[in-house]
C-alpha cells in the first residue's frame, strides 16, 4: 500500500481542510467573536509525562501533516502536559476543526481531539525538575497496546527502586504475583544459603558449580539439583518464609522445573524481587555476597545488553526467566557518573501471556526488546536525576 502524506489523508477526508482553515483564520481574525477574544484552540493530550505528550505530538505530525504541525504545542498546566493546536478560532469552528482532526486520528489508533478555549498556554520544551519515570513507561506501554504491540492477554509490571536516594520511583502491578519462570533460581539460592549457614548443607566444590550453572547458565537441572538438596521446592519456600517473611511475601515455590523448562506454577510478585534484591545489596540475607558474584557472571539480559542509551561502563547484576509465557528480567544496575561515581538502582520488568505464544522465539525476541527499550527510559531518568551525562 502506498503511503500518504498527512495533507493527502485530510483530503481524503472528504472536504478542503487546509483551504478551509485558511478562510477559518480569516474570518476569525475579522470577526465580533475574534475581537472579543472568545476564542478556541484544539486540545489532544494531557499527561503527567512529558516525554509521553512529546512522543505523541511526533505520531500526530505525521496523521495531519507539516502544516498543522508548525501550530503544535506542548504546553503545561499545573502538573500537566498538553497537547494543543493554537488555532484560535471561534467555538464552531474550533469543533469542525477537531471532529476532522479526531475522524483522521481515530483511524490511525490515537485518541480523539476537543476543541478547548483558548489560553496563554505556557509553552515548555524541558523537562520537569522531578521527571514522572513511572507515568512515562506507562505512556510508552499504553502506545504499543494502541499499536497492538502488547496483546490484550499480556499483562506487565516494572518496578525501579533508586538506592542513591534510597526511594522507590515505579511500581506498576508491582504487588501482583506473576510467573517466575527461571528467576525463582535466585531465590532457590537464597534458600540453599540459609541452609549452609544452619550448618544443614556445605558449599563446597560441586555445589557451587551447580549454582553457576543454575545462575549464569540458567541450568534447569543444577536448579532442580539444588532443590533436591533443600527438601524440595515446597522445603524451600518454608525456609524463606520462615527465615524472611517480609521479603517473600507472595512468593510460592511448588514445583521442580519440568522438562523442557515449562515451569508455570512457580510465582512470585516484581515487588518480592524488589525486596530480594535491595536484600542481597544490602548483605541482608543469607549468601548475600556470593548471590551478587553470581549474578554478576556473564549471561544474558534484557536491561543492557542491546540498549544503546546505556554505556558499557554499566555494571549489571541479573537473572532473566522465559518461558512460552513470561517474558522478565531482575536485576541492580550500577551506572557510573563522569566523576566515577557510582549509582546502582533496581530494573525489574515482567511481561506475562494469558496463553502461551504460538511462536516462542518471536515472542521472546519482541517482548525483550520492549523490556530493554523501558530500561533505556529509566537509564536516562536515572542520568538526568542525578545530573550526570
Amino acid at each position: 500500500m502506498t503511503s500518504r502524506s498527512g495533507t493527502d489523508r485530510l483530503r481524503a477526508a472528504g472536504r478542503p481542510f487546509l483551504a478551509g482553515v485558511a478562510a477559518v483564520l480569516v474570518v476569525a481574525a475579522t470577526s465580533p467573536a475574534a475581537a472579543a477574544a472568545d476564542l478556541y484552540d484544539v486540545s489532544y493530550l494531557w499527561s503527567r509525562s512529558l516525554s509521553g505528550v512529546e512522543e505523541y505530538r511526533d505520531r500526530v505530525d505525521d496523521v495531519l501533516g507539516p502544516e498543522v504541525a508548525g501550530s503544535l504545542q506542548v504546553v503545561a498546566k499545573g502538573d500537566l502536559f498538553g497537547l494543543v493546536y493554537a488555532y484560535r478560532g471561534d467555538r464552531y469552528d474550533a469543533r469542525r476543526v477537531a471532529r476532522i482532526h479526531t475522524r483522521l486520528l481515530q483511524s490511525q489508533g490515537l485518541e480523539a481531539s476537543a476543541a478547548v478555549p483558548s489560553e496563554d498556554w505556557t509553552e515548555t520544551g524541558k523537562a520537569p525538575e522531578e521527571p514522572d519515570l513511572e507515568a512515562a513507561i506507562e505512556a510508552y506501554i499504553g502506545r504499543l497496546r494502541l499499536e497492538g504491540r502488547i496483546k490484550d492477554d499480556e499483562r506487565t509490571a516494572w518496578s525501579v527502586y533508586d538506592f542513591t536516594t534510597d526511594e522507590k520511583l515505579v511500581s506498576i502491578n508491582e504487588d501482583e504475583p506473576f510467573e517466575a519462570a527461571s528467576m525463582v533460581k535466585l531465590f532457590v539460592a537464597a534458600a540453599f544459603f540459609c541452609k549452609v549457614e544452619k550448618g544443614e548443607l556445605i558449599y563446597g566444590s560441586k555445589s557451587r558449580r551447580q549454582m553457576e550453572r543454575a545462575i549464569q547458565h540458567s541450568s534447569n537441572d543444577a536448579a532442580n539439583w539444588l532443590l533436591r538438596r533443600i527438601g524440595g521446592p515446597r522445603a524451600a519456600e518454608r525456609v524463606l518464609k520462615r527465615a524472611y517473611p517480609g521479603i517473600f511475601r507472595d512468593t510460592r515455590i511448588v514445583e521442580y522445573i519440568p522438562r523442557g523448562g515449562r515451569t508455570y506454577r512457580n510465582q512470585a510478585s516484581p515487588h518480592d524481587y524488589s525486596r530480594f534484591l535491595y536484600a542481597v545489596w544490602n548483605d541482608d540475607i543469607c549468601g548475600a555476597r556470593e548471590i551478587r558474584r553470581l549474578m554478576a557472571l556473564p549471561g544474558p539480559d534484557r536491561i543492557v545488553a542491546g540498549v544503546e542509551s546505556i554505556p558499557l561502563s554499566t555494571r549489571i547484576y541479573n537473572k532473566t526467566g522465559s518461558t512460552a509465557r513470561i517474558c522478565g528480567d531482575v536485576g541492580i544496575l550500577i551506572a557510573k557518573g563522569p566523576d566515577g561515581r557510582r549509582y546502582p538502582y533496581t530494573v525489574i520488568g515482567i511481561i506475562e501471556k494469558e496463553r502461551r505464544a504460538r511462536n516462542y522465539t518471536d515472542w521472546i525476541r519482541s517482548r525483550g526488546e520492549v523490556i530493554r527499550n523501558v530500561s533505556g527510559i529509566i537509564y536516562n531518568d536515572i542520568k538526568s536525576r542525578h545530573d550526570f551525562y
